[in-house]
């Protein structure tokens, strides 16, 4: 079959396409052939030696995962509820960039038939990411929420259901106009720049003074620093990445958090491992939501597998609206 690797870091022109022996699924895994496969900044950290999660322990060749829809071609010994024929999706951090891949079954979500497979690519990773900080963060109706990257791929989906949740402001960020104005379009009622110097003094006017009651952050280093400033009484911060690596990584002090102040972390996977009843019901909302149209999930790009380098480089050139997709 043919994939997509690398043998060295470097630049999105260290990927190249290889044929590569077709994975045989191990127990309590399924193999999937890939219909469409998600490109994000996680993978671009990655390929650059800068993914901060000290799960990330490649050898070389590598081929990059990401959240990926397909059909099942075979199963592993255990699997008892999957079958090949299954449309599904799942998240893996390797062998995405594949016609094949074998994922853990835990990680399979199902796919419903109507839905577009470069579209339907959000409902494995990114978009129960978006669910779950906004579980996580615990919004309630009528309240203020501030998420940055809100044209980026789990921003757009998580103003979405933000606003399906009942929220009140929807407060997004986002650096190129072209950015803000497609926040805008997405649901957002007012987008800054998180790029300039003055992006917290935007948010604070937006809320009277108040504050978010609740802030999404995939960004990291200064950006939630003066996140946890801004927060309003009661307010809540939930940490989802670090989109500029180990050196965006922040740093808070409890003295930040004495004026009734939260920050939490979340992860995909502790989720679903540490509470699987929320995490399938997560699963079961989303899918619906997708399906009836109520979230839409927007594709900036759908390449084949051959252009992943230009896939990549437009993921850090921050140029997508959405999400960008290799269609093998």
């Amino acid at each position: 079959m043919r994939a997509v690797q690398f043998d060295r870091y470097g630049d999105p022109d260290v990927l190249y396409v290889a044929e590569r022996p077709v994975p045989e699924p191990g127990p309590g895994q399924v193999r999937i052939a890939v219909d469409a496969v998600s490109v994000g900044h996680a993978q671009t950290q990655m390929r650059r030696e800068a993914f901060p999660a000290p799960m990330w322990r490649p050898v070389f060749p590598v081929v990059l995962g990401g959240d990926v829809v397909g059909r099942i071609t075979a199963v592993g010994p255990g699997v008892t509820v999957l079958r090949p024929g299954d449309r599904v999706g799942a998240f893996t951090l390797y062998g995405a960039y594949a016609e094949q891949v074998v994922v853990d079954a835990v990680t399979v979500v199902p796919v419903p038939e109507e839905l577009d497979a470069a579209e339907a690519a959000v409902l494995p990773g990114t978009g129960l990411i978006a669910l779950g900080i906004l579980r996580t963060g615990r919004l309630r109706k009528g309240e203020t929420v501030l998420i940055h990257a809100a044209a980026g791929g789990v921003g757009h989906i998580a103003v979405q259901l933000a606003r399906a949740a009942g929220a009140g402001l929807i407060i997004g960020t986002a650096g190129a106009a072209a950015k803000r104005e497609f926040a805008r379009a997405t649901g957002a009622d007012a987008v800054v720049d998180h790029r300039s110097a003055h992006w917290a003094d935007e948010v604070r006017e937006l809320t009277g003074g108040r504050g978010p009651d609740l802030i999404l952050d995939g960004i990291g280093a200064e950006v939630l620093e003066q996140g946890v400033g801004l927060l309003a009484p009661g307010g809540r911060l939930v940490f989802y990445g670090s989109s500029g690596g180990e050196l965006a990584i922040p740093k808070v002090s409890v003295m930040d958090l004495i004026g009734i102040k939260y920050v939490t972390g979340f992860a995909l996977s502790a989720w679903r491992g540490g509470r699987p009843q929320e995490y399938e019901a997560g699963v079961a909302e989303l899918t619906r939501l997708l399906a009836e149209g109520q979230v839409t999930s927007a594709v900036h790009a759908r390449l084949p597998l051959e252009r992943a380098a230009e896939a990549h480089a437009v993921v850090e050139a921050r140029a997508q609206l959405g999400r960008v997709v290799l269609v093998p």
